[in-house]
């Protein structure tokens, strides 16, 4: 376990398929708590840095939802798992790194090793939380891409994993605010028990 002089006292994991709106909600969330309470947290973020350094890349494009990410998605995905190889933790460590809220949302593991890392880490404090969405992924442009959607970047979670909480992203389910509200709740009653403390 690392020393932190105040760790999270929630850390929740958000897993899901690209397009099925895992970074709206996880923004939502912090909206909805504060960014005093709450820190998003994006492994992508550190991985993409990283990669757009090595590589001579626009890391604000690759942080973007546009072409240019997706032109170098498949590389980025096989250089991020080598990385992973050699130290499954590697970007777990670069996401935290500073982090102070007492309410952490992860918003993209991606792998099975994403959440172990967290679970090992912060036992106590590791929530997950899965996203589905498939109908409404279309409308927002997704279609199917060889070595993208059937790598482990985008299927690690989907088998073998109970999620603490499974949010539906679709139209036809009920409205994100009911979702989170079991979620806000639990986040609400953690920061309050630091605050008092």
């Amino acid at each position: 376990m690392e020393n932190r002089a105040s760790g999270p006292e929630l850390v929740l994991v958000f897993s899901g398929k690209r397009k099925s709106g895992k970074d709206f909600i996880t923004d939502l969330i912090q909206d909805r708590l504060g960014p005093e309470v709450c820190a998003v947290l994006r492994l992508s973020g550190p991985l993409k840095q990283q990669f757009a350094q090595e590589r001579g890349l626009d890391l604000d494009l690759l942080l973007g939802s546009g072409p240019y990410k997706e032109r170098y998605r498949a590389d980025m995905i096989r250089w991020g798992e080598d990385r992973r190889n050699q130290d499954p933790g590697f970007f777990c460590r670069l996401a935290t790194r500073g982090a102070q809220q007492p309410v952490w949302v992860v918003s993209d593991a991606r792998r099975e090793s994403d959440l172990q890392w967290f679970r090992s880490e912060f036992p106590r404090q590791t929530r997950s939380v899965r996203v589905q969405c498939s109908e409404t992924r279309r409308q927002r442009g997704w279609s199917f891409t060889p070595g993208v959607d059937d790598a482990e970047s985008e299927c690690g979670l989907d088998r073998g994993v109970e999620f603490d909480w499974v949010i539906r992203n679709e139209a036809d389910a009920p409205a994100l605010d009911q979702q989170l509200q079991p979620i806000l709740r639990t986040a609400r009653e953690v920061a309050a028990l630091r605050h008092h403390q």
